[in-house]
């Protein structure tokens, strides 16, 4: 298995789930890219077992673009959940897409059996017991597909256990010897939930483990009184996030990956980010 470092730098890509091109022009990846002319390097697959892949998603392959696979349907927070026949199907579906790795959100997609409608991710207990765990999930997961595997900090509303999240998913990725794929709009709410600067905790994190980078937006709700932030995946980051992914663009040596998630939005609304990030995050290292 590649070390992160050895990992293949794809550059500025987009993500899209099964069925999502009749929903809007953006999550036809191979027409963005057209509309976008170099500023659309990669495609983040979004799969499970029990829709498999789309039209848009093998066409990209098709045409022998890089891809990666962030999976919907494991619950990497628990080592049982990856049963024989969830890793034989998703390896097929690595092998059709020739994934460069394999990521997710790291919690609970699923409560009971694995069906379509049961997903509703709930994030890891922020615990030293929860962290050990889901080191022995992603340890077996590595082993089984012979990729890198990226654990993703998840979207919540709130939050349970002890540890800051950064310094749960510190212990994961520096005991699992894997990479991790740091959502700067997930943590921008956490660390709004919990009242700092967006930036805590991550001048104590191994940064050179950080090897994919989310950014997405979101809207800020007030229910009653109650802040919440809804991760919506607009075509703006709120200034939360935009700290934290200048904060990553400048300390993570291994950052092979940025996906702009605006999967729901025109291209014509999206240009100017993607841009951006493009020149912040060239494919060709400087």
């Amino acid at each position: 298995m590649r070390h992160l470092s050895e990992l293949p730098r794809l550059g500025v890509g987009i993500s899209c789930e099964f069925g999502g091109g009749p929903r809007g022009q953006g999550l036809d990846a191979l027409a963005l890219r057209d509309a976008l002319p170099g500023c659309v390097h990669f495609l983040e697959v979004g799969a499970d077992l029990a829709r498999g892949l789309d039209e848009n998603m093998l066409r990209w392959a098709a045409e022998g673009l890089p891809t990666t696979y962030h999976f919907l349907d494991l619950n990497l927070a628990e080592r049982q959940d990856m049963d024989p026949a969830w890793l034989r199907g998703t390896l097929q579906q690595l092998r059709a897409l020739d994934a460069a790795w394999i990521c997710g959100d790291a919690g609970y997609w699923h409560l009971g059996r694995r069906e379509r409608g049961h997903e509703l991710l709930l994030p890891p207990i922020l615990s030293p017991a929860a962290a050990e765990e889901m080191v022995a999930a992603i340890a077996s997961l590595q082993q089984a597909v012979g990729l890198i595997v990226l654990p993703e900090n998840p979207p919540a509303a709130a939050f349970v256990g002890p540890l800051h999240l950064l310094d749960f998913f510190g212990r994961v990725v520096a005991q699992a010897d894997c990479g991790l794929l740091l959502d700067a709009a997930h943590l921008a709410v956490y660390q709004l939930q919990q009242g700092l600067d967006p930036r805590t905790g991550l001048d104590d994190f191994p940064m050179d483990r950080i090897v994919e980078m989310h950014v997405a937006g979101g809207t800020v709700r007030d229910h009653r009184g109650l802040m919440w932030v809804e991760d919506d995946h607009g075509p703006q980051p709120l200034p939360e996030t935009w700290a934290i992914v200048e904060h990553v663009l400048e300390h993570a040596p291994n950052l092979k990956a940025v996906v702009y998630e605006c999967e729901h939005n025109l291209a014509t609304e999206v240009a100017p980010l993607f841009s951006a990030l493009n020149e912040a995050f060239p494919l060709e290292a400087p």
